[in-house]
């Protein structure tokens, strides 16, 4: 069988690249797979956040901001840690972005608050002096669409197995529960809560308000999910 192999060098190829093609699945794919898993830290997305994430993709905030810091210093000294595949395990779509006309924002919910948001996204350029970014005023009239985030909880809870409802670990070694309705009602009930304790850090009365009133703004589900990325 050998003899034969070494006689026909077109085989031997063709083996030797099948031995090592299998040799490096076996020793790739069970990492990959590891790799793949959620991080400690990171949970599911809340449905307010995920309304968020709706208005972050509505209003192409992905075409200037990339969520993926790449594993070089001059990334990590500004960003923070480079970004871990099992960090994205609840993203749908993942947002890593190819062009970077602002910052990356995947660690921004480290070193941004909620008042700077409020600021930044009313006029950047009184925050950030020289920013081209424009400004967004219907984000703080436009009312957040909860019922289309609870749909795609039920989607993503039923056919990816996302955890909600139960204990994710966290880093400092506690856990945490990332609460989805049992209904729209519900849904909108705990967006609702969510919003009420982000808007007692917003300075804009109209914000406040609507969100009294049982409404909110785009730019409070906005905000959300961008404390959520850390």
């Amino acid at each position: 069988m050998f003899h034969w192999l070494e006689k026909n060098p077109f085989f031997f190829a063709v083996g030797v690249f099948v031995v090592i093609a299998f040799a490096g699945l076996v020793e790739i794919l069970p990492n990959f797979a590891e790799q793949s898993r959620p991080v400690i830290g990171t949970k599911p997305y809340s449905t307010l956040e995920l309304a968020g994430r709706h208005v972050y993709i509505k209003n192409s905030c992905n075409a200037c901001h990339s969520q993926l810091v790449r594993p070089f210093k001059s990334e990590t000294d500004r960003y923070g840690h480079y970004s871990l595949s099992g960090e994205y395990a609840y993203d749908r779509p993942f947002l890593w972005g190819s062009k970077r006309t602002g910052p990356d924002l995947m660690r921004v919910g480290n070193y941004r608050t909620t008042d700077w948001h409020e600021n930044h996204m009313k006029d950047p350029a009184s925050v950030v002096p020289n920013s081209i970014m424009p400004k967004y005023p219907w984000l703080y009239t436009n009312i957040a669409d909860i019922d289309t985030a609870y749909a795609e909880q039920l989607t993503v809870a039923q056919f990816f197995s996302v955890p909600y409802n139960k204990p994710v670990p966290m880093k400092d070694g506690s856990s945490a529960v990332v609460k989805m309705g049992s209904s729209v009602a519900d849904a909108n009930a705990l967006a609702l809560a969510e919003a009420k304790a982000i808007v007692a850090d917003m300075k804009d009365q109209d914000v406040k308000d609507a969100v009294a009133s049982g409404k909110i703004p785009e730019i409070v589900a906005l905000i959300a999910y961008l404390n959520s990325l850390k």
